[in-house]
């Protein structure tokens, strides 16, 4: 009897220890969940489902003023110090910081954009585009990851980095700024706040959307993710081409000129070229950034490109995206004619050319080199937009490094490097001022998930969040020792 007394209170011994070990793990959980809670009409919101009501609201280019909206409420609740900067569509733009602007602490400042781009064809979608849906670890919609996912990491950071420092006063500001009309490049948005915030807002540092983390990105058989941190961008030079030629209107008689043939015959002069391959400083860092990585042979030859150039250079070619930061390119995005019926000849004809230049590259000389190709004095060559030259941002500033060790931090099985970005967005317009701005995003995406942006279908797995808020909140950790 003795003995069966003893096992029964060794029994409830046993069965208390586990209900404890229980609760103290379910507690763990919760205080961990914590961090990735924000408070929404009164109740905890998880940033999940956070991003899942954001994308709920339409907010195509044009159309960010409700979504923007819907910020401002979630920041306010939180209490982060609001700045309206552009309250219509086309121009809805929200800074919402950790303290207020007026104090004018240096400011680390995370960017992101409200707009998202068309759906296309809605039928084609698995689910609704707008529908926020959370299936089977995913979560579904325009934006979910170009750029409404980020930027609710962006904020979930902030908010985390708020409530670990309540009573302590911080040597600089952390300001999420989101803009419109990124996706269109409107003077509205980002534009309209670097001409008229920029001293309100005092940026130290711009960090916006870049390139996430890819796998097998060297090499198909790795499993290592590398992260990219865009340093630079290539600026556009958008031109149109226009061509006027008086000739008899029937189409049945064909002149010997007329527009429509003199354009697509200077067209097909310019773009049969291939494009040179162009080394920089800065794109060559690239390439032996990539040797360091690969290592072997092949990562021997990458670290001279100069040497091996006759290897490297057909390389590039076979992938555009990778040529595309050796090269300044051209590419024939609109042709239009004054044709009023099949049978009618018109005599003015328009082209419109999407042509990417290398940040060291000179106007003068690309459109010297671009009129020499068209061999046709009748063409009138018309600037519609010039970006001009900027430094790219240095990879010696703290900011920089603070990112470079964050991504380690989260994934430190990844490799991490700078590079040049073929396009342009928000982050280059503040770096236009002489700001540094770096653009990533820290999360590693499959290329399914790639393929789906600008696409239909996007979603984006729910697990990358926390990672991303994680990486943002470990940035700052960075700056703060």
């Amino acid at each position: 009897m003795l003995i069966i007394f003893k096992l029964m209170r060794t029994k409830q011994y046993l069965i208390l220890a586990i209900s404890i070990t229980f609760v103290f793990q379910t507690l763990q959980g919760q205080n961990i969940r914590e961090d990735l809670l924000a408070t929404y009409k009164g109740e905890a919101i998880g940033i999940e489902n956070a991003l899942s009501i954001y994308i709920k609201y339409n907010s195509i280019s044009g159309n960010e003023k409700e979504a923007g909206e819907w910020l401002k409420e979630i920041c306010i609740e939180n209490g982060l110090f609001i700045k309206q900067m552009g309250e219509e569509n086309n121009n809805y733009n929200l800074a919402a910081s950790l303290y207020p602007l007026s104090e004018q602490l240096p400011n680390i400042i995370f960017l992101n954009h409200i707009d998202v781009v068309p759906v296309g064809d809605i039928s084609k979608w698995t689910n609704e585009p707008f529908s926020g849906k959370i299936i089977d670890g995913e979560i579904w919609g325009r934006g979910t990851f170009d750029n409404k996912g980020n930027a609710i990491m962006q904020l979930f950071s902030l908010l985390e980095i708020k409530k670990a420092n309540l009573n302590i006063q911080l040597p600089f500001n952390i300001t999420f700024l989101a803009v419109s009309s990124e996706e269109t490049q409107t003077d509205g948005g980002a534009k309209y706040v670097a001409n008229n915030f920029l001293k309100e807002l005092n940026p130290a540092v711009i960090i916006g959307e870049g390139p996430p983390g890819l796998i097998g990105l060297l090499d198909s058989t790795s499993k290592i993710p590398l992260f990219s941190i865009s340093v630079a961008h290539k600026r556009a030079l958008w031109l149109e081409l226009e061509l006027t030629i008086e000739t008899t209107g029937h189409g049945s008689v064909t002149p010997k000129e007329y527009a429509n043939k003199e354009m697509n015959t200077a067209l097909f002069k310019l773009l049969k070229k291939k494009p040179k391959a162009v080394y920089t400083d800065l794109n060559v860092n690239v390439l032996k950034q990539l040797g360091n990585l690969q290592g072997g042979f092949k990562g021997w030859v990458l670290k001279h490109p100069k040497l091996f150039k006759c290897i490297v250079v057909p390389q590039l070619r076979k992938q555009p995206e990778l040529f595309a930061l050796f090269s300044n390119t051209v590419t024939l995005t609109n042709i239009e004619s004054q044709g009023e019926a099949i049978n009618v000849i018109p005599n003015k004809i328009t082209a419109q050319l999407d042509c990417r230049l290398l940040p060291t590259a000179s106007k003068e000389m690309f459109m010297a080199d671009l009129t020499k190709k068209i061999a046709n004095d009748a063409v009138n060559i018309n600037i519609i937009e010039a970006m001009p030259e900027v430094k790219n941002s240095s990879t010696e500033t703290k900011y920089y490094k603070g990112i470079h060790e964050a991504i380690k931090k989260s994934y430190p099985e990844s490799d991490v490097i700078s590079v040049l970005m073929p396009n342009f967005n928000d982050v280059g317009i503040f770096r236009l001022s002489g700001i540094p701005a770096y653009a990533f995003t820290p999360v590693i995406l499959e290329k399914k998930y790639l393929e789906s942006i600008h696409n239909i279908n996007e979603r984006i797995p729910v697990s990358i969040l926390a990672k991303g808020q994680e990486t943002y909140t470990y940035f700052i950790n960075e700056l703060l020792k």
